[in-house]
């Protein structure tokens, strides 16, 4: 194998870590989502400590959910934002199409490796 061909293929393999580290984000957000819904009003400390996830990650996790009005603010920590049951119907969706979307890549990854 080339170099070039090495860095070409090397470029290509990130694209499906990227994919990856979005969906570990994904998960990292539902999570906080989670522990907020459940055991809100909750402060970023508490969150940290139950989640075992660095309180800089639970304040970005906490910034991101409060934009798409799924938390809120308040004096004693975040509790659930109006937005929590509109987000819970359609990701449902979004799941099935990632479920599908990645078999469909598996099954042409697959017919590749046959030939």
């Amino acid at each position: 194998m080339t170099l070039n061909l090495a860095i070409k293929l090397f470029v290509f393999l990130m694209l499906f870590e990227q994919a990856y580290t979005e969906l570990e984000l994904i998960d990292r957000h539902i999570l906080v989502l989670k522990f907020v819904v459940e055991r809100g009003p909750i402060g970023i400390l508490k969150l940290s400590e139950e989640t075992g996830m660095q309180a800089h990650k639970v304040r970005y996790s906490l910034r991101i959910l409060e934009q798409n009005g799924l938390i809120k603010p308040s004096q004693q920590g975040a509790i659930a934002g109006d937005n929590v049951a509109p987000f819970l119907q359609c990701v449902e969706e979004r799941y099935e199409s990632i479920r599908k979307l990645v078999g469909a890549i598996e099954t042409t990854e697959k017919s590749i490796q046959k030939n």
